[in-house]
């Protein structure tokens, strides 16, 4: 006989097995839940019962032991977080209430009273190197007779502000000419001139100007001026460029410098004609603006108008002064 699988059977007379194909087999043996407690129905259990007897009747069901409830953890007593997590809603926990008591017999220990030696490996890790970089401070104003250089007077006499905006959806080529036509310029002007601009990307220059200006004032504290101070006479300076600015207000801020940051391409989908789809790349950039004040501009005036100054004297012709020229000889030195 030929099964229609293509396999070839043997007659069942002989063997006197019937056959049973491999396909119709079950891959996993088919298991019954356990009855928990339950009487069985069925003929096989039926006549089980009659000779046996109902052992369902002596049986006694076990539970399993539930697990211990468990215990939420507690905050110590001098955490931000004890007022709002430690006050519970349907009475408290036997966490919390050990906590309460706690604060209630003990106080958290203040600052002052803490042991020095357990903070002074956080506080001072390595407290050789601040012993030599001590020495070494004291050896340099040894040297230098107590003078600063000129970067730390700076540093410790005019202010500035460094701001750099989120990447703007632009080209360098389309905010290259911004940056470009704002630097140099006072704070006010340049958010005047952004504010009336027909560029796109003038709006988003007009939002970090904006965000810079008030960055430098509440940070750094620019283009405050002292109430009790004598207004400063105005003075005219000449600049880089060779342009002639006239400047009133000494703590005013302007734009020292202004540059533009390439940013990460973007990633969009341009549905054409056809069914066709175009992968664009939008360009992104960035603008970084660093905001002085106008002492600064007449700071380096000065020193352009003094080294031009020692550069012309040292050009200058001076006469021989009128004495005797000693150590004449008849002879050539040569």
């Amino acid at each position: 006989m030929v099964y229609r699988s293509g396999q070839l059977v043997r007659s069942a007379a002989r063997t006197g097995v019937v056959f049973v194909p491999r396909r119709t087999l079950t891959s996993t043996p088919i298991r019954c839940a356990a009855n928990n407690g339950e009487k069985k129905t069925g003929l096989l259990a039926s006549f089980k019962n009659l000779f046996i007897g109902d052992s369902a009747k002596g049986s006694k069901v076990t539970h399993r032991p539930s697990a211990p409830q468990k215990e939420e953890g507690g905050l110590g007593g001098n955490s931000i977080f004890g007022s709002d997590l430690t006050a519970p809603s349907s009475g408290p926990t036997p966490s919390r209430a050990k906590q309460e008591k706690q604060t209630e017999t003990e106080e958290s220990p203040r600052l002052e009273k803490r042991d020095a030696t357990r903070l002074r490996a956080a506080l001072h890790p390595d407290p050789n190197a601040q012993l030599r970089w001590e020495r070494k401070m004291a050896i340099r104003d040894i040297r230098k007779r107590g003078r600063l250089p000129m970067k730390v007077q700076i540093k410790r006499s005019e202010r500035e502000s460094l701001s750099k905006s989120q990447w703007i959806k632009t080209s360098l080529k389309k905010l290259g000419p911004l940056a470009r036509q704002i630097a140099g310029k006072n704070i006010d002007e340049a958010i005047l001139q952004m504010r009336f601009s027909n560029k796109k990307a003038a709006r988003d220059v007009l939002e970090h100007l904006e965000h810079a200006k008030n960055v430098a004032v509440v940070r750094a504290g620019m283009g405050l001026n002292d109430p009790a101070a004598e207004t400063p006479k105005p003075i005219t300076v000449t600049l880089k460029t060779g342009e002639r600015k006239k400047i009133n207000d000494p703590s005013a801020i302007y734009i020292q410098e202004a540059w533009v940051n390439r940013g990460p391409y973007g990633y969009e989908m341009d549905h054409r004609a056809r069914g066709q789809i175009n992968r664009m790349r939008p360009p992104t950039t960035s603008l970084s603006v660093l905001l002085k004040e106008e002492k600064t501009r007449i700071r380096e005036w000065e020193q352009r108008e003094a080294k031009a100054q020692r550069e012309r004297r040292s050009q200058l012709w001076t006469q021989l002064p009128d004495r005797k020229i000693p150590t004449q000889n008849q002879y050539y030195s040569w």
